[in-house]
């Protein structure tokens, strides 16, 4: 038996239409203004994703350096571990990516066992299985305390039926609201626990093909976890999902669980919007910058990654202006020689930073930080919106699982 999904109250009502209203009006403004900075804004959203979402597992990789991982450089410093959880979940996410607009799409048994082979496929024992529904008990446990479960999931052999129970769920569409049924989806998976290891970042993953496949916005202006992965709402989540109780129990109200994800869904709609505009912002100082300095327009996009992402590698600048090596390096050798770029380590680990004829705008516009408003109880978000809507942003004075060995 599965979770209820609980009745909306007017609040919750009136906060999913606003999320409704910001990510109608983002997609329009990609529709229409489609810059070509928007191209790094997905990378960027992609990476965020993908650090976010380890991080909450414990695998600590910055998101400037996920966006180094994913364009194929080698020489990052990161543990070979993070690496490799960081290039799994990348992988995993592409293909969910590809998944937003298939025709004739279905969940099934062989898909979710897919999605977790390729998340842990690296990391398969007898013991902890990947692509396979786990075989005996899992626990998670507390992290103040690893002798303590703070949960434990369903026995190993009701998996099965709990599974079929969720994937015809997937398949039938109950009218429900979309966002309502992916916040949904994520916590009936997570509640199940049907792997030894990885139900988390699958759970989480789960959610974002749902949004995607919902059709709004694409998958990487879609997903929630850059903002579960933020330290406090991190703390938020475990403490959510704690409160249903330390075993599972399908006749219980989770409405809470419906709030906590429509907060999430708000905020994160105004942290992608602000970005937007700012990195929009940022494009339009570089440009004015570099005709003026006289360098070729191409440089703006190795530019615009040190103001938004704090470097640029060569591989990233090559890539995205689609450069050969020997223009790549000689680009940004001439904006070394400008000290419009510092460089940072030698060989194939250097990357550049910001030197000292970087334009200082720039750099302050891409620092403005963005003031989130709750979206509960507050009438201000939509006024905030309003006004920054399309304008140019200034500078302003639980956790491990295990698995018995049994």
């Amino acid at each position: 038996m599965l979770l209820p999904t609980p009745a909306l109250t007017a609040a919750d009502s009136r906060v999913l239409a606003d999320v409704d209203r910001m990510r109608d009006e983002l997609r329009h403004e990609l529709q229409a203004k489609p810059g070509k900075w928007a191209g790094g804004l997905r990378k960027f959203l992609t990476a965020d994703a993908v650090a976010a979402s380890n991080s909450i597992e414990g695998f600590k990789v910055s998101t400037v350096d996920v966006e180094d991982l994913i364009a194929g450089e080698r020489d990052v410093e990161v543990s070979e571990e993070n690496k490799a959880e960081t290039l799994a979940y990348e992988r995993m996410m592409t293909y969910i990516q590809t998944l937003h607009d298939v025709d004739d799409f279905t969940y099934s048994k062989g898909f979710l066992n897919a999605l977790h082979w390729m998340l842990q496929g690296h990391r398969h024992t007898e013991r902890r299985p990947a692509g396979q529904w786990r075989p005996g008990p899992v626990y998670v446990t507390d992290a103040r305390d690893p002798s303590i479960a703070a949960y434990t999931a369903p026995d190993a052999d009701q998996v099965p039926e709990l599974t079929r129970e969720l994937i015809d769920w997937l398949n039938t569409d109950d009218g429900t609201h979309p966002l309502v049924r992916a916040a949904m989806a994520h916590l009936h998976l997570v509640s199940i626990h049907p792997w030894a290891d990885g139900n988390g970042r699958i759970s989480r993953s789960l959610q974002t093909l749902m949004i995607a496949r919902e059709g709004v916005l694409a998958p990487e202006f879609s997903s929630i976890e850059a903002w579960l992965g933020r330290p406090g709402n991190t703390w938020e989540y475990y403490q959510v999902l704690g409160r249903r109780g330390s075993t599972y129990r399908p006749d219980q109200d989770v409405s809470e669980w419906i709030r906590f994800n429509l907060t999430a869904y708000h905020q994160q709609a105004q942290t992608v919007h602000a970005r937007w505009v700012r990195s929009g912002t940022v494009w339009a100082k570089l440009e004015g910058y570099v005709a003026g300095i006289r360098l070729d327009e191409r440089v703006i996009s190795a530019l615009h990654d040190v103001a938004m992402s704090g470097r640029v590698r060569r591989t990233r600048y090559e890539q995205s202006e689609g450069l050969s090596l020997q223009q790549a390096q000689r680009d940004l050798r001439d904006l070394v020689a400008l000290r419009v770029l510092e460089p940072v380590g030698k060989t194939r680990a250097r990357f550049y930073t910001a030197g000292p004829a970087y334009p200082a705008t720039a750099l302050e516009i891409a620092g403005t930080p963005t003031t989130l408003e709750s979206p509960y109880g507050r009438s201000s978000v939509e006024a905030r919106w309003r006004r920054s809507n399309g304008q140019a942003l200034v500078p302003q004075d639980w956790i491990t699982e295990e698995i018995d060995d049994d």
